[in-house]
């Protein structure tokens, strides 16, 4: 009697599951997985504008559109230093200082702070490599101090790393922080064609030094109005062209210093040769940043919940 071997069973089948199981709970979705949301309808829940250059009656003249309602504090620059009328401006336009900047020479060191209920923090331009430089920047963290950094070209980055790399030396006190402007996005020819950006050498050249720099722990990056030499358009389709560039820049940025070390501010940089509006950029800057595909928490902390964080609660 021959005993026929056992048969092999097939492949179990498993039972399938709705994608509305992969969903999130009460998403109202059930057979299709939930869209991301509009980037039309993603606002922070508070603004704080972290560059404000100008008296802040001009600031809230600007500050109209998507963002008005919205701004609730500012880190507004102290004319030569002075502090006299900052708080009576803050209270006629309804917004708060969240720190005022006090200007100085990095050459020179940290300067002494004058007396004040404002929560201080310094701000100055790049002059270079130097070890007298690297000196006040190393005497300012070692403070404590937050250091807004004024930054120029794409060309003058290595010696911007040279600089952080010395001043790194010694390690800056709990709440120091360099905050770098004018690298984000950086100057750039609108006449370069988009297609070519991606190649190009000094769009290389900035991905290998938005990387190095956020190497550097106190570093931060403000994400600033560009230095293209013109206003940010109002006819959709190159407005839609600067977004596409703006997102470029912005992407590395993002994935270098994170969601945690950039910070949204609306006084463009020193050398540009036009402002925006403060409304104009708000958009532009909100618009790029949400069509990234970022969540909520990622736009909340980048135009608000990152300043309060680094400028706040200062003496």
């Amino acid at each position: 009697m021959t005993t026929e071997p056992p048969r092999r069973k097939g492949p179990k089948t498993l039972p399938k599951l709705p994608l509305s199981a992969f969903s999130p709970p009460n998403s109202g979705v059930s057979e299709n997985f939930p869209l991301p949301p509009s980037p039309s309808t993603v606002h922070p829940e508070r603004v704080i504008d972290a560059a404000v250059g100008g008296p802040l009656a001009e600031w809230k003249a600007q500050a109209t559109g998507a963002i008005e309602g919205r701004a609730s504090a500012v880190v507004v620059l102290a004319p030569e230093g002075h502090l006299d009328g900052l708080e009576d401006q803050a209270t006629a336009v309804g917004v708060e200082i969240l720190a005022a900047q006090i200007p100085f020479r990095l050459e020179d060191g940290p300067p002494p702070l004058p007396e004040s209920a404002l929560s201080l923090a310094l701000s100055t331009s790049f002059p270079g490599a130097s070890d007298v430089a690297a000196d006040g920047l190393s005497r300012a963290l070692a403070d404590g101090h937050v250091v807004d950094l004024a930054v120029g070209e794409l060309a003058t980055w290595d010696a911007l790393e040279e600089l952080l790399a010395k001043a790194a030396t010694t390690p800056p006190s709990p709440g120091a922080a360099i905050v770098l402007g004018g690298l984000l996005p950086p100057p750039h020819d609108l006449a370069l064609p988009i297609v070519k950006l991606l190649t190009h050498p000094s769009y290389v050249a900035y991905q290998a030094h938005i990387a190095a720099l956020s190497l550097v722990p106190a570093a931060h990056a403000k994400f600033l109005p560009p230095v293209w030499g013109s206003h940010a358009p109002a006819d959709e389709a190159e407005r839609k062209e600067w977004k596409r560039r703006i997102k470029m820049y912005l992407g590395p940025a993002v994935e270098a210093f994170g969601f945690e070390r950039i910070l949204f501010g609306s006084a463009a940089p020193a050398q540009a040769q036009s402002q925006q509006s403060v409304g104009d950029w708000y958009e532009l800057a909100r618009e790029s940043f949400a069509e990234l595909g970022v969540d909520q928490d990622a736009v909340d902390a980048i135009f608000g919940g990152n300043a309060r964080r680094v400028y706040g609660k200062r003496t």
